[in-house]
Order: C-alpha cells, then structure tokens, then sequence
C-alpha cells in the first residue's frame, strides 16, 4: 500500500451525505474506502443502496462491529446528530475524524443541549475539535484530530458574512438570512413533511425562530467580531428540489461604507479560493449554476432602503454544505492538495 494511501471508512454510508461521499471521493486518488458501515443494511452491495454507484468497486456494507480500527486511518461520520458522538468516543486516537454531523459544532455543551435536546457527554473530545469552515479555518483543521464539517446553513450564510463582519463593513444589528434548501437536507430517512406529496409544488418555512443551525451562525459570527453579542435573524424555508440551497443576506451597510467596500472585501477574502467566486456585477447567482459541485457563488446588489445591500450566496448542499467540504477537509487534514477530489464542474442543466 502506498504511503500516501489513507484507509477510510465511511460511518453512515447509506445517507445521502455518506453516499455523496462515496461519490466525490472514488476518483480520489489517495483515499481508499476499506469499511462502509450502515447497521440496518449490513451485509448488502451498495449496488443495493445506491444503484448509480453499482459501478464503483466498493465493499460491502457491514455493521459498525466488523470493522477493525486499527488498519484504519481515517473516518467519515454521516450519522444524524446525538448518535455520532457516542460513536467518535469510542474510536481509537490514531483515526482522524471528519464529522458531518451537529455533534462537536458548538463549543458551549450547554448550548448543545439547549438547541439539540441532549446532553453532550464527550466535551473532554472539544480540545482535539477544529470547525471545519475550511477557508475560514484552515490552520485549525491541519492541526486537529476531529473536524466537525459545518451544516449547509451555516456554510452558505457564514461564506457571506464572515468577510463582511470581519472587516466591519456591515452593522451586525439587524441580519435578516432568508434561506432555502432542497428536500435531501433533511435527511434519507422516510418522514411525512418530506414526501413527494407534502413538498412538491410548494415553498415551506420550517423551525421559524429557532432552527438549530442559528446557534452555529452566532457561534462564528461573533468570533469574528471579537466577543460582541451578534444575534441574527434566520428562517429557512424548503424548496421541492432534491439538492441546492440559496441564502438571501439583507444587510445594512457601516456608516460611510458602500456596496463597492462589500465587494472589495469579499473579493479580497476569496480571490485565491478554489471554490468560492464573487460573481461580476448585476449575475444572480442560482442553485443550478453550482449543482453536483463543491462551488460557492456570491452575489451583491443594492437594496432599495437606504444604506442596505442584499447578498445572495449559493450552493450545493450535500456537496459545499457537507460531502464536498467533508472531502476538502480531510485533503486539509492530512496535507493534500486541497481540491483532490472536487475538481468536476457544476451539472447543468
């Protein structure tokens, strides 16, 4: 096996963040996929779970207990949130661990089970935990054993605003985050407010005024500006497509700052990213210029109000908002070239 080889196994491989994964990571030269859990489809191909991978030469699935951890170097976890700290603990301290769930994104444990309705019984675990942000936390992720991948939300809104913030163009008093996401954001598993029936031809919010992806935003927001008590105004809404996810930022410009300061900061943020673009003026950015990719495109445009802006920030949300990010961190994480395995174009149409 060549040095450069890291042996992965996927936990939760049959979700569609797992599954995506899959995806993104088989053209990956340096990564092989030695173990693919997913308990209650052990024992099957993953032709079976996942036609269009029939022909990807892949193991079988199994349960967590036929893995041996010790010929593994690394596992991505593609479990819901609550159940995938209990099984991070008990991995062995030589697997790095990319985390797509909410389990290790928010540093307060309090704060956890206040918004997740669980204690979290490994905060001991925090102190080997890098944000997996990766623009915005690359020194972090190099450095830590566990990356906890932000949510879809989260890295769409936070791409927005963590430029703005940072470089005090924008009043962080009134952030009003209008989001939309496709349907697989909520997961594989059957649940009525998902059928075909209950979401297509229609436009949905959900978790008004409290959606637990807004403690997250909070979190990073308010590093940036140093400690001030930023809270932000979200509201997701659910868009009867299978993936893809838009976030309209309404803003209020500082005191003698122009939407041309708002471009200049976000360009200068991103102009030597990979995977993130300020669109040229008057674009609108939309879900179907980033699909299938790991891609973020980011858009301002005045606002009417005075002194107001709108930023658009766009992206795939089970590749930039989870897999995607998931595979540029573990390329961070273990000192690879950050695009491996994220090079293929949007999908259109």
């Amino acid at each position: 096996m060549s040095a450069k080889t890291i042996r992965t196994v996927i936990i939760g491989a049959s979700g569609y963040t797992g599954g995506d994964f899959l995806r993104l990571a088989h053209t990956h030269p340096n990564i092989k996929i030695t173990g693919l859990i997913a308990n209650t489809h052990a024992g099957k191909p993953v032709g079976d779970v996942f036609p269009h991978l029939m022909f990807a030469d892949l193991p079988d699935m199994v349960k967590a207990d036929e893995i041996n951890w010790q010929s593994v170097d690394a596992a991505i976890c593609g479990l819901p949130h609550g159940t995938a700290q209990d099984i991070i603990a008990r991995l062995p301290a030589h697997v790095k661990i990319i985390d797509m769930s909410a389990d290790f994104r928010l540093r307060d444990v309090q704060t956890y089970t206040d918004w997740y309705g669980r204690s979290h019984d490994h905060p001991d675990l925090y102190q080997e935990v890098a944000y997996g942000l990766s623009e915005h936390n690359r020194e972090a992720i190099k450095q830590a054993r566990i990356v906890a991948c932000p949510g879809c939300y989260p890295t769409a809104v936070l791409m927005a605003l963590l430029p703005l913030v940072q470089s005090s163009t924008i009043e962080t008093d009134n952030i009003i985050l209008d989001a939309k996401s496709g349907v697989s954001g909520a997961g594989r598993a059957p649940k009525q407010n998902t059928l075909f029936c209950e979401t297509g031809e229609g436009l949905s919010p959900y978790a008004i005024g409290n959606h637990r992806h807004t403690p997250e935003i909070e979190q990073e927001v308010n590093k940036v500006a140093k400690g001030t008590d930023i809270q932000v105004n979200f509201t997701p809404h659910l868009v009867p497509m299978s993936r893809g996810e838009l976030i309209t930022c309404h803003l209020t410009l500082a005191n003698g700052k122009t939407i041309d300061d708002a471009r200049a900061a976000l360009t200068t943020a991103y102009q030597e990213e990979p995977f993130v673009r300020v669109v040229a003026e008057g674009m609108v950015p939309g879900t179907q210029h980033v699909r299938g990719s790991n891609h973020c495109l980011i858009g301002l445009f005045k606002a009417r109000p005075k002194n107001q802006i709108i930023v658009i920030s766009t992206i795939d949300n089970l590749v930039k908002g989870s897999a995607g990010q998931a595979l540029q961190n573990f390329n961070i994480a273990f000192g690879m070239k950050e695009t491996l395995g994220l090079e293929q174009l949007p999908l259109f149409p």
